[in-house]
């Protein structure tokens, strides 16, 4: 597949002609990262600017104790990075592949004469921007007020937006093989405490389990006012 066609897939990007296209092709370069390989840790950061065009990655953060706190999870069409004023909050994360992914990597001086000339795609890395801290912000909240079930759900319901498959009935299927150590990294719980309460939710037909799989009942978690 010719690469600018490879770009084309990006949901940022979608605000480019052919011709910008080709020439954001030259400021490209795509690697081939392996299933839980770091693609950057806070002491080996580096300024630039990457789309995930293929598979998923896992930001994280470590407390003083050593425990992970994940950020975020994401797919195809996201993208992460610091360069110059374009900034994700990515700088003190852990990046890990969590399969694996093919990741476009952008030359920052390049890039930024690039933006420089092209407003429409300057808006859309704004919008990108304001509704990754939009989303965040809204989770954090979540996250400090909640009961632990209300944690989990509305973690779940965010990964199920941003990687849910529509199974049947408003249920949908998160595609993402989570365990119950990886949701506890979500909300800062224990994976003793998180193994509980999804049994607990699963008896009130909210979620249904399976080996490193969960389905949500999206219209029962809303009903919970969960956002």
């Amino acid at each position: 597949m010719e690469k600018n066609h490879y770009l084309s897939q990006f949901n940022l990007l979608q605000s480019l002609g052919l011709e910008d296209l080709i020439e954001m092709e030259e400021l490209t370069r795509i690697t081939v990262v392996p299933k839980n390989t770091y693609i950057q840790t806070p002491s080996t950061f580096s300024e630039g600017l990457f789309f995930v065009k293929k598979g998923k990655v896992r930001l994280y953060q470590l407390n003083a104790n050593g425990k992970q706190f994940t950020s975020d999870i994401l797919s195809e069409g996201n993208v992460f990075g610091e360069m110059g004023m374009i900034s994700f909050g990515t700088k003190e994360h852990y990046i890990e592949t969590i399969e694996e992914s093919h990741i476009c990597t952008i030359d920052p001086a390049r890039f930024e004469e690039f933006i420089s000339h092209r407003p429409r795609f300057m808006m859309s890395l704004l919008q990108v921007l304001s509704d990754r801290i939009k989303s965040m912000s809204q989770l954090t909240q979540n996250l400090a007020i909640g009961n632990l079930h209300d944690k989990i759900l509305c973690v779940l319901l965010k990964l199920a937006d941003q990687h849910g498959v529509e199974h049947k009935d408003n249920c949908y299927k998160i595609n993402v093989p989570l365990s119950h150590q990886e949701i506890a990294n979500l909300i800062g719980a224990s994976r003793e405490a998180v193994t509980v309460a999804l049994q607990e939710l699963v008896k009130a037909e909210v979620i249904q389990t399976g080996f490193r799989t969960i389905y949500i009942q999206r219209d029962k978690i809303l009903e919970r006012n969960i956002t």
